[in-house]
């Protein structure tokens, strides 16, 4: 699963390098309830807002739906970095 998300992570890189995006980590996480999440932490130069969180996911979706990584079903979640360091 690591190199899948290797790969996974390259092509939202590359899809969101013209935005000047960074992708700072792409994670999937199987949880023993009812959900897994595939979780995608984002972060900008002078810091990243909602707007262009919404952008990116909105680039995002459409190629993990292609990659088709695993047959789980899985909650995309798409946050910033400083989010996601709060959630630690």
């Amino acid at each position: 699963m690591k190199k899948t998300l290797e790969e996974l992570e390259t092509k939202i890189k590359e899809a969101l390098r013209e935005d000047e995006i960074i992708v700072d980590e792409v994670s999937y996480q199987k949880n023993s309830g009812n959900y897994n999440v595939l979780s995608v932490v984002l972060d900008k130069v002078g810091g990243i807002d909602l707007d262009t969180i919404v952008s990116a996911t909105n680039k995002i979706n459409p190629i993990v739906d292609k990659y088709d990584f695993t047959d789980d079903a899985y909650i995309l979640d798409v946050v910033s970095k400083e989010r996601g360091e709060k959630n630690e």
